[in-house]
């Protein structure tokens, strides 16, 4: 969705008769501090359609945490190339990155807009109803709960549960849309675990034989974050990364999924598996959802719009202007990159059930617009032939 909004960035920029070019920071702005800045008036029109589809992120990513040294070779460098207008996609982090140029840049005497295009797949920015990505990772995450869900069911007999991670450091809505492929209540998932409530072993364990207890097997899905009440991430992972963070999954050496399945197989001596996909759900373009397109490359467009009509300052967002049971609608808002800037949003008390193991009917009326249709499979009768 990174790749669609800066294809609406690029296709109205090049219909604009005040801009002259739009150049592409490589590697995020770290491209502006290493002098790597793409013309990408030059690409032409049918690279720019086709990267409305195109996964990941075309220009690359960055994860480089301004410090004051920078502020001055960035501005030299835009006052190189007469940059007046600065675009960035991304989460908080990328949000804040945008004010303190924008704001160094007015101290300076220096006139730069700077909007920001939100876009994660956590879904955790402030101002917004969701996050461009988020629809499609979610509608990832469904699918393979619904799929690998029903491979625990059938093969109960050899393996007794499944546990799914999914991404999302503090926050719950990823792991929470695997509730997307239950309809039924023997139906994967069984258990969700989210980061906004504390994990309690005794809790998990007990709800994990009370699903073995009534369907042959459990079905579990956690965030990658889910800790205990002290705050010990249940992973157990002790590595940080450069802005102090937990690494979480494979880039920490370990996961929940993984402990939560040592939890379960010394307790009841069952066998089972877990599947930590990582950044799959961020990247898989054919389970992508056609609505996430299209608002995330709409997204890029207002973000030029505002921009020349000299509305800086702020991120956009999207806003749904449909209740629950009708067809979804959504337009565009925005709010100030101080509102987000280095701020998450955890999925609200409503959305989460009262004993922390899953989600409530509300979140479903949320998500479910967002996700679209999952597949519909068959079903056969387990009523015992007579002779």
């Amino acid at each position: 969705m990174i790749n669609a909004s800066l294809a609406g960035v690029v296709e109205t920029i090049g219909k604009s008769r005040t801009i002259d070019r739009v150049l592409g920071m490589r590697f995020g702005i770290e491209g502006v501090l290493e002098n790597h800045l793409l013309d990408l008036s030059g690409a032409t029109p049918s690279t720019i359609r086709t990267l409305r589809t195109t996964p990941s992120s075309a220009l690359g990513s960055s994860r480089l945490k301004l410090k004051e040294e920078h502020f001055a070779p960035i501005l030299r460098t835009f006052k190189r190339f007469n940059v007046r207008y600065l675009f960035m996609a991304g989460g908080n982090d990328t949000m804040d990155t945008i004010h303190r140029i924008t704001e160094y840049a007015r101290r300076q005497g220096y006139n730069l807009t700077g909007v920001g295009i939100s876009k994660t797949v956590d879904n955790d920015l402030f101002g917004t109803d969701h996050t461009p990505g988020y629809p499609s990772a979610a509608r990832y995450v469904a699918l393979s709960v619904l799929q690998s869900g029903r491979l625990a069911r059938d093969m109960q007999r050899v393996d007794q549960y499944v546990i799914f991670q999914a991404v999302g450091r503090s926050a719950g809505w990823l792991p929470a849309a695997a509730a997307c492929a239950k309809h039924k209540p023997a139906d994967p998932p069984h258990i969700i675990l989210m980061p906004e409530r504390p994990f309690s072993r005794t809790n998990f364990l007990r709800a994990a034989a009370k699903a073995h207890r009534k369907h042959g097997f459990v079905s579990i899905v956690c965030g990658e974050g889910i800790s205990t009440r002290d705050g010990t991430p249940v992973s157990a992972a002790t590595t940080r990364d450069k802005f102090g963070n937990v690494e979480f999954g494979a880039m920490g050496g370990t996961s929940a999924a993984m402990m939560l399945h040592k939890m379960i197989g010394d307790r009841f001596g069952w066998r089972g598996e877990f599947q930590v996909t990582e950044s799959l759900m961020m990247c898989a373009d054919d389970r992508a959802v056609k609505l996430d397109v299209n608002e995330a490359y709409g997204c890029g467009r207002k973000a030029v719009q505002l921009a020349q009509g000299g509305h800086g300052g702020v991120m956009v967002c999207l806003k749904r202007l449909s209740q629950p049971g009708e067809p979804y609608r959504s337009g565009y808002d925005t709010i100030p990159l101080q509102g987000v800037a280095n701020k998450e949003r955890p999925m609200p008390d409503r959305y989460i059930s009262k004993d922390g193991l899953f989600v409530t009917k509300a979140f479903l009326d949320y998500i479910r617009p967002l996700v679209g249709a999952l597949p519909k499979y068959a079903d056969l009768s387990m009523k015992r032939a007579k002779p």
